[in-house]
C-alpha cells in the first residue's frame, strides 16, 4: 500500500507552500476552453490558504520545449484562477520562471496570499530533471505538494527535482485519491474485480494486461486491440485494425489467463463498416455479423450486441471494475454504442468504479456518465503506468508517513 504525507499531515502557517499543479489546459486565443483542470486543483489550494500558508502556484502548459513561447503563457490560468478562488492570484511573468518577478511576489507574500509562476517549461532543464531549476524552485519555498498526476510517470524539475532540496513533500488531495482508487484499488482490490481495456493498439497496453491478469479475476478485451486477439485466435478479421507483431503476445496472453485460471472475454460479435468514417462523426453504413464471420473486405469498428451484454453482464456481479480505452470508434454516434453499453453498466453497479484517463474518461464525460463512476482518473499515461504495476517518480518523491 502506498501510504504518503498529504496535506491534511502538515502544518503550513506562515509557510511558503510550493504546490505542482496540472494547469496544462486548452487555450484558444488566450482564452481557456475547458477548465476542469483548474476546477479540479481547487480543493488543494484552498485547504492551504484556509491553513495559512503562502501559497505558491506552479504548472507547466503545453509543449514550449525550453523556451519563452507567450502563446503558451500561464497569465490567462491567473486571472480565470483569481475568479475561481475570489482572491487576486500574483503572476509572476518571468522567462526564467524563478527570476526577479517571482522572487519579489513570494517576499511580499502574507499568509492566504496566491502567487502562480510561469510555464515550468519555459527553462530547457525541467524536463531533464536538471538540478540548477530544482534549486531554484526550492529556494523559494520551505514545503512542497505535489497535486498534478498527469505528470506523475514523468521525474521533471517541478515534481521530482525540487523534493531533494526541501524538507516536506506532501501530496494534494487530487494525488491522494489517484493514489487510494488507482494505485491501492488495483493493489488490493475488493473482489470480484473486472479490468476492460479497449483503445486501438495491443503495442500501448501490453504491460498493462500483464499486470492487470494476474491482479484481476475477469479481464474484457474490446476496441481495435480486440481484433489482434482475435487474430490470434484464427479468425478472420478482414480489414480491422491488427498489429501483425503482437500476434504472439496476444496467444501468450489467452494461455497466461487460462494458466491463472482468469476469465478473459474477447467480442463474439462486432460492428463492421467499409471504410473508416471521414469525418470521423459522418453517418455511415454498418451491419453486425459473429467474430469469425467479418468479410474480407470490411473493418470492425465497435463490439456487437451479443457482446455489450455479455460485457455488461460480467460487470454488475463485480465489486471492482478499472476500465481504460473505448470499445469502439466512440466518436461517431453509430459506433459508440458498445462503449455506451459498458459505461451505462458501469453507471447502474454498486461496485466501485474507476476510470483510467485519457479516451475512456473523455468518453465517460461526453456520454454523461462522467458523474456516476467512483473515480476518473486524470492522467492518461500516468494511470496506465499505475496500472502496470509501475512506480511512479512523482508519488514516490513524497515523503511516506
Amino acid at each position: 500500500m502506498l501510504n504518503k504525507k498529504s496535506v491534511d499531515d502538515i502544518q503550513v502557517k506562515g509557510k511558503k507552500v510550493l504546490v505542482r499543479c496540472d494547469f496544462n489546459v486548452p487555450l484558444k486565443d488566450g482564452k481557456i476552453t475547458d477548465e476542469n483542470r483548474l476546477v479540479a486543483a481547487l480543493p488543494t489550494i484552498k485547504k492551504l490558504i484556509a491553513d495559512g500558508g503562502k501559497v505558491i502556484l506552479c504548472s507547466h502548459l503545453g509543449k514550449p520545449k525550453g523556451e519563452p513561447k507567450p502563446e503558451l503563457s500561464l497569465a490567462p490560468v491567473a486571472a480565470r484562477l483569481s475568479e475561481l478562488l475570489g482572491q487576486t492570484v500574483t503572476f509572476a511573468a518571468d522567462p526564467e520562471v524563478v527570476g526577479p518577478n517571482a522572487k519579489a511576489a513570494v517576499e511580499k507574500m502574507q499568509d492566504g496570499d496566491v502567487v502562480l509562476l510561469e510555464n515550468t517549461r519555459y527553462r530547457a532543464e525541467e524536463t531533464k530533471n536538471g538540478e540548477a531549476f530544482s534549486k531554484d524552485l526550492a529556494s523559494l519555498c520551505d514545503v512542497f505538494v505535489n497535486d498534478a498526476f498527469g505528470t506523475a510517470h514523468r521525474a521533471h524539475c517541478s515534481n521530482v527535482g525540487v523534493t531533494q532540496f526541501v524538507d516536506t513533500a506532501a501530496v494534494g488531495y487530487l494525488m491522494q485519491k489517484e493514489i487510494d482508487f488507482l494505485g491501492n484499488a488495483v493493489e488490493n482490490p475488493v473482489r470480484p474485480f473486472v479490468a476492460i481495456l479497449g483503445g486501438a493498439k495491443v503495442a500501448d497496453k501490453l504491460n498493462v494486461i500483464s499486470n492487470l491478469l494476474e491482479k484481476c479475476d475477469t479481464l474484457i478485451i474490446g476496441g481495435g486491440m480486440a481484433y489482434t486477439f482475435l487474430k490470434a485466435q484464427g479468425k478472420e478479421i478482414g480489414q480491422s485494425l491488427v498489429d501483425d507483431t503482437k500476434l504472439n503476445y496476444c496467444k501468450e496472453m489467452i494461455y497466461k489467463a487460462k494458466s491463472l485460471g482468469k476469465e478473459l472475454l474477447l467480442p463474439v460479435d462486432t460492428v463492421i463498416t467499409k471504410e473508416f468514417p471521414n469525418p470521423i462523426d459522418a453517418p455511415i453504413e454498418v451491419s453486425e455479423v459473429s467474430s469469425d464471420a467479418i468479410p474480407a473486405d470490411m473493418s470492425g469498428m465497435d463490439i456487437g450486441s451479443k457482446t455489450a451484454e455479455l460485457y455488461a453482464n460480467a460487470v454488475k456481479s463485480a465489486k471492482t471494475v478499472v476500465w481504460n480505452g473505448p470499445m469502439g470508434v466512440f466518436e461517431n454516434p453509430i459506433l459508440a454504442k458498445g462503449t455506451i453499453a459498458v459505461a451505462k453498466a458501469l453507471a447502474e453497479t454498486d461496485a466501485t468504479t474507476i476510470i483510467g484517463g485519457g479516451d475512456s474518461a473523455a468518453a465517460v464525460n461526453q456520454l454523461g456518465f462522467g458523474a456516476q463512476m467512483s473515480h476518473i482518473s486524470t492522467g492518461g499515461g500516468a494511470s496506465l503506468e499505475f496500472l502496470e504495476g509501475k512506480e511512479l517518480p512523482g508519488v514516490a518523491a513524497a515523503n511516506d508517513k
